[in-house]
């Protein structure tokens, strides 16, 4: 019995073991399933930090690998500013005497023809003007008769040199009177040709001075409008350039004809091109000099005045190893480039390098690696490289 017994007690602890040891294995299996689908990071020799993707993760990923270029890179000068026009294709129009607004049907963005009818203004001081200019118109023309018969007879010695004095005073005078009223009537935009003939008018046109867009309008019938303010602001966009800020170390370098690249203050393609035109001879309080360049035609499109750009002057230009700029990550604060440094058919390694960023102009960025680097047959990620970055560190993490 005491045999038997034992046997039982043994049968039992062996199935346990047993039971143990192929839990273990299972376990062992789903960590190993589990562990193949991440990116496995792998210390490099030199100790930089190394992940390997499987052909899968690599294909998942859309990564894209180039070369290292030796490219011409031109020493830049850094620039912003705005586009601005030229003074004489920008013009404000006020209302010189004031009034009410009558009539006004232009917004901003109309395009409008140099003398073209912008708005109406009623003003009772109109009508005393044209009323005070025919009363004078007549006056002048009594007077010329005058002074005509006077010194006629002042030349047959009839009347006196007094009488004549005065007939030519009062005529010139009046005369003086009448081209002031015309020209107070050319002010306000009243035609004095229709005055002459007769016809009071109680408003007057304000008139477009250049032919161009309406920039602004800041008018509503009804409103009244003193001589001080601006009605409207017309600009013509044939003559846009662009008005940059260069720091005084940097006047030095600039001169006129160099070529500018710019773009919009959203974009980063730099594809537009200008010419310096003008340098400034002054400096203000803040050390920077306005630089002005000819935009050139084909670039014009899409810019406004008053927009916001970036833009950078060549001078002079060097061979330098350079990157797309896409393919430097940040990591830690510093810049890397990720290499590719090994490829078989199921699995590519990936390591991290340390790079000092130099000129950046047109998409690529010049590069410059430490002494003891090994980079040589290395290929660089160009596309996608973040995604290596995000494994590496997701990597890390677990850890």
């Amino acid at each position: 019995m005491k045999i038997q017994f034992n046997t039982k007690i043994s049968l039992l602890i062996l199935s346990t073991l047993f039971i143990v040891a192929c839990g273990n294995k299972d376990s062992e299996k789903m960590e190993t399933s589990a562990g193949s689908s991440m990116p496995k990071e792998q210390p490099a020799a030199n100790g930089a930090k190394q992940i390997t993707f499987t052909k899968d993760q690599y294909n998942l990923a859309g990564i894209e690998t180039g070369e290292i270029e030796m490219r011409n890179l031109s020493n830049i000068i850094k620039l912003n500013g705005v586009i601005d026009v030229e003074p004489k294709s920008m013009a404000s129009v006020s209302a010189p005497l004031g009034g009410y607004v009558k009539t006004a049907g232009k917004l901003p963005g109309e395009e409008v023809k140099k003398g073209q009818v912008l708005a109406t203004i009623e003003n009772p001081e109109f009508i005393q003007i044209q009323q005070d200019y025919l009363e004078s118109l007549g006056k002048l023309q009594f007077l010329e008769e005058e002074y005509n018969r006077q010194k006629q007879l002042r030349e047959e010695d009839i009347n006196s040199a007094k009488t004549f004095q005065q007939v030519s005073s009062d005529y010139k005078i009046t005369q003086g009177r009448v081209k002031a009223y015309e020209q107070q009537l050319a002010l306000v935009g009243i035609s004095r040709k229709s005055v002459q003939n007769g016809n009071i008018s109680r408003t007057a046109n304000l008139y477009a001075p250049i032919t161009g867009f309406v920039k602004t309008s800041n008018v509503n019938i009804g409103d009244y409008v003193s001589p001080q303010d601006v009605l409207f602001e017309v600009v013509n966009l044939e003559d846009i350039h662009l008005a940059l800020n260069a720091f005084e170390k940097d006047l030095g370098k600039i001169e006129v004809g160099q070529t500018v690249k710019f773009s919009l203050a959203n974009d980063n393609k730099f594809n537009r091109t200008a010419e310096v035109f003008l340098i400034g001879k002054a400096t203000g309080n803040d050390r920077i000099t306005p630089v002005y360049s000819h935009i050139k035609k084909e670039d014009k499109k899409g810019i406004l005045p008053g927009m916001y750009v970036k833009a950078w002057i060549e001078s002079g230009t060097d061979k330098q190893k350079a990157i797309p700029s896409e393919a430097i990550v940040q990591y830690e604060g510093k810049d890397f480039i990720i290499l590719q440094t090994e490829k078989s058919d199921n699995a590519y390694t990936f390591k991290l390098e340390q790079v000092k960023k130099g000129i950046e102009q047109e998409g690529y960025t010049a590069i410059t690696f430490a002494e003891n680097a090994d980079v040589s047959n290395f290929k660089p990620v160009v596309k996608n490289a973040y995604s290596i970055l995000s494994a590496l560190r997701n990597s890390e993490e677990e850890e």
